[in-house]
């Protein structure tokens, strides 16, 4: 393997801490990202500057290999999205088993995408080695990426992650340090607040993000699994030494095992090349001059494997490698962006449905705040990040229709959409309830009033003759008559829903009249 690059693409969703608002506004974030003693510093690289000579050729080429309301989106001044690096990592080492040496990786990029609209933040992660052997590889790719342990062995160590990590600066000095060997601390963090921690040196990585253990003010939740979606660039000496086997070892991320032995059963791996494999650049049977390449997907991974014999594919400015980190790194930031807010707003649907109480108005009227809320956020994502096409170029528009095909992003946009329109059905439905019932009231108090009405018009006289009567006299008569009025009308409010029964079985002619002097004393009655 002459050449390594593993990107981690680690999506996060934002919440809002105990004395935040649910709207949260990406200047408030900058302001926490860089406040005093942070790490992190905002990028503006990613925003066209003025001046032609300070524009890289890969960012141009990165700019028109998408649409332009792509470029809208990634490159608009002004808009929903900050990125935010931290220079003080420069290593990552990494001992893969327990007893084997460490391996030491350059940290190329350590990046938060912040998408402040649709509460979700993704964490990028960069590591380049040289020259290690294709068994190193495929360790790092299976086991770097794990937020936290799924199990340990009975001898302590945790299954599918690496035995140590390490970040270090640019003098060699160790920054932080995994932690997965602690069983005790991610069994504690299941017990007392039901959600998996996550390992010291990740922890470090994000701060000032927090996962919940402490107050800060910045405050995310995990998405999916602990296994961290990823992108691998593979420059191999001779990339036609790899079998079938090692293919799908690849790009499935498995360990390392024997190249003659399938990782799985012969019919699962039957459609292998056509479920998982884009190979316009991938033949054989070809030499020469012909710089074989090989593109993998899976949706949890995107795997890369070229020919490391040819300059231009490992030319960081014009080449492949240049093309892998930043057109195809904005594809899968793209593709994940989709699915993590799809499901983040998933997730605050059903958390919105289980705090529902209908015995209880606050309860029910925070339902209907956060349901608004929703669709205001699944407007927003749906007009400014969603689209199906990011690319006229053929490779990049593959490339991301097969992607996006194994996240399933589509059939999940479609499922969130269905379930907010049900409930969008029910706050329509609780609308239209609510307005009969006041026209119920209405009608009754009505009703009940035009025998007052018809009755002193009819008589059409003075029945308390206090026309030559006081000022004084006057206004207590019309206190008195406007508070024995009102009461009437409250009390006649407050049985409106028993009048309006007593009416109805009036109105029925079905009835006998036993059945409506019932239904007329049922007006009094304890319920």
């Amino acid at each position: 393997m002459r050449q390594f690059r593993q990107v981690l693409l680690w999506p996060l969703q934002l919440k809002p801490g105990k004395r935040d608002a649910e709207d949260r506004d990406c200047h408030s974030v900058a302001a926490l990202m860089t406040a005093t003693g942070s790490p992190w510093t905002e990028k503006t690289d990613r925003a066209i500057p003025d001046d032609p000579r300070a524009l890289y050729e890969h960012c141009y080429r990165e700019f028109v290999s998408v649409l332009p309301h792509v470029q809208r989106f990634l490159y608009g001044e002004g808009g929903p999205t900050r990125i935010f690096s931290r220079r003080d990592i420069a290593r990552a080492r990494i001992t893969l088993v327990r007893g084997a040496a460490p391996l030491v990786f350059d940290v190329a990029r350590v990046e938060l995408h912040f998408f402040c609209d649709v509460d979700v933040a993704i964490l990028a992660v960069e590591i380049e080695g040289r020259d290690l052997a294709i068994e190193d590889v495929q360790e790092v790719m299976y086991r770097f990426g794990r937020a936290y342990p799924s199990g340990w062995t009975e001898t302590g160590e945790p299954w599918h992650c690496p035995e140590r990590v390490e970040w270090l600066d640019r003098d060699g000095r160790g920054l932080a340090t995994s932690d997965y060997e602690q069983r005790d601390k991610f069994l504690a963090s299941i017990c007392e607040r039901q959600v998996p921690a996550i390992a010291a040196h990740w922890r470090f990585l994000l701060a000032p993000l927090n996962r919940g253990e402490g107050t800060g003010a910045l405050r995310f939740g995990l998405i999916e699994h602990n296994w961290i979606p990823l992108m691998a660039y593979l420059a191999m000496a001779d990339p036609l030494s790899l079998t079938a086997n090692d293919h799908a070892r690849l790009a499935l991320v498995l360990p390392p095992g024997d190249p003659a032995a399938a990782p799985y059963a012969a019919a699962f791996l039957q459609d292998f090349d056509k479920r998982y494999c884009y190979d316009r650049f991938h033949d054989r049977s070809r030499a020469g001059d012909w710089s074989d390449t090989r593109i993998m997907c899976c949706g949890h991974a995107f795997v890369m494997v070229v020919d490391a014999r040819h300059e231009a594919v490992t030319d960081a400015e014009r080449g492949l490698l240049a093309q892998f980190r930043h057109s195809f790194f904005l594809l899968g930031l793209i593709a994940h962006l989709h699915r993590a807010a799809l499901l983040a707003l998933s997730e605050r649907l059903a958390r919105t449905i289980g705090r529902l109480n209908t015995e209880r108005p606050q309860s029910v009227e925070d339902f209907h705040s956060n349901i608004r809320r929703s669709l205001e956020i699944f407007l927003r994502f749906s007009h400014r990040y969603w689209f199906y096409e990011v690319s006229n170029q053929a490779v990049a528009r593959d490339l991301f229709r097969l992607w996006s095909d194994h996240l399933a992003t589509t059939r999940l946009y479609n499922d969130v959409r269905e379930e907010l329109r049900d409930m969008s059905e029910y706050l329509d439905s609780d609308l239209l309830r609510r307005s009969s019932a006041t026209i119920v009231r209405l009608t009754v108090v009505a009703i009940l009033s035009l025998i007052g009405t018809a009755t002193t018009g009819f008589l059409g006289m003075n029945l308390l003759d206090e026309a030559d009567a006081s000022l004084t006299i006057k206004v207590i008569y019309f206190i008195v008559v406007a508070l024995l009025t009102t009461m009437l009308t409250v009390y006649t409010v407050m049985k409106a829903n028993r009048l309006a029964e007593f009416l109805d079985a009036l109105a029925d002619t079905r009835l006998y009249w036993r059945r409506k002097l019932k239904a007329f004393f049922a007006i009094w009655e304890k319920r």
